[in-house]
């Protein structure tokens, strides 16, 4: 039971910015816990401004504890219907790939044509492809919505866009090199990757570094 309830509470898909924004507030903690150790007869100077900045960020961590990751779990529960969805529509092809692969196996028994394989697999993928585009197009833009609001809601948290700037171009490197692989194994002729997406990464970096109209409170850092 406990173990189900913590997969309940669990992000499956944005894990990554729950867990920046998990590391920023430990990198709060741990700097005001060195500040007041090394600070000798300034200590109380150092408290009063920790005071002054809690009652600053409580509302704001307060916001983030509750409603952001409720947010999430949203954008998160959002993303693993549409995955639902689309393997839904999956099976049809699945169940077909036996008799497909013995058909691909007889052509090319008869004709030696290996592309002939490839292009009975490109009309295999291309019957269940539209049906996938379409429930993308219908979904990605209220997720991305909603992702854009949660970042931004984390981005008014101590240090967060500090660590953002770790996070970011790791993920980014990574989504980078996805796209390179992929691209490199289409241009080497694996059928299936002509298939897989790519990832937008210059439209998320263009959604993501928009600047809210009325933003409640600017990083501490940046003040």
């Amino acid at each position: 039971m406990v173990k189900e309830r913590e997969e309940e509470e669990r992000l499956r898909y944005l894990e990554f910015v729950q867990g920046a924004a998990v590391q920023a507030l430990l990198c709060a903690a741990a700097a005001y816990a060195y500040a007041k150790e090394s600070a000798g007869p300034l200590r109380p100077g150092v408290e009063s401004v920790e005071g002054t900045v809690k009652s600053v960020v409580a509302p704001v961590y307060e916001r983030f504890h509750g409603v952001p990751f409720h947010l999430l779990k949203f954008v998160d529960r959002k993303v693993g219907e549409s995955v639902q969805e689309l393997e839904r529509h999956m099976p049809s092809v699945v169940k077909e790939a036996p008799g497909l692969a013995r058909s691909v196996a007889d052509e090319v028994q008869r004709s030696g044509l290996v592309g002939t394989a490839a292009g009975l697999a490109r009309a295999a993928i291309a019957r269940c492809e539209p049906t996938a585009k379409d429930l993308y197009t219908k979904y990605e833009p209220e997720v991305e919505r909603h992702a854009v609001s949660a970042w931004r809601s984390l981005n008014r948290l101590p240090l967060f866009p500090q660590v953002a700037h770790v996070v970011v171009p790791t993920a980014a490197h990574l989504s980078e090199r996805y796209n390179r692989t992929v691209s490199y194994s289409a241009e080497q002729g694996y059928t299936v990757a002509t298939y897989l997406p790519l990832v937008p990464t210059e439209r998320i970096a263009r959604v993501f570094g928009e600047t809210p109209n009325a933003p409640e409170m600017e990083p501490i850092g940046a003040q």
